[in-house]
């Protein structure tokens, strides 16, 4: 079978408790209007997604769509990312945000995933 990117195989997600927990102290964090975005290298050749989306948020119906809005975003573009496992914590915003809304967001971020600290200052959001 061939990997097109095109998907979102459970190889690309982050599954276990332990994966998010190594996120928590990861030094690479930024914030976009509605999000919190963690990141950190991993050892494998692809990115991973997780995404955190408390009650704060809404009802399951609001943290569903926002979540499927995020799953959406990283399936299209999760080739073009460095290898990374990246944690998305939805914020109260977010439940407001339509998904051209998240993908101009998340676009701002996607360029800083995989670059050193020290061009991320010279990159402006």
């Amino acid at each position: 079978m061939v990997d097109t990117g095109a998907t979102f195989p459970k190889t690309a997600r982050l599954r276990k408790r332990a994966e998010f927990l190594q996120l928590t102290s990861a030094e690479h964090k930024t914030t976009v209007r509605g999000f919190l975005v963690v990141w950190r290298e991993n050892d494998r050749n692809t990115a991973r997604l997780g995404i955190t989306a408390s009650k704060k948020i809404g009802c399951a119906v609001i943290r569903n769509r926002v979540k499927r809005f995020l799953r959406e975003f990283f399936r299209r573009n999760r080739l073009g990312l460095a290898a990374v496992d990246i944690n998305i914590i939805a914020r109260r915003e977010s439940a407001h945000m339509t998904y051209p809304d998240i993908v101009r967001e998340l676009t701002k971020v996607s360029r800083l995933i995989g670059t050193p600290p020290c061009l991320r200052a010279v990159c402006s959001l």
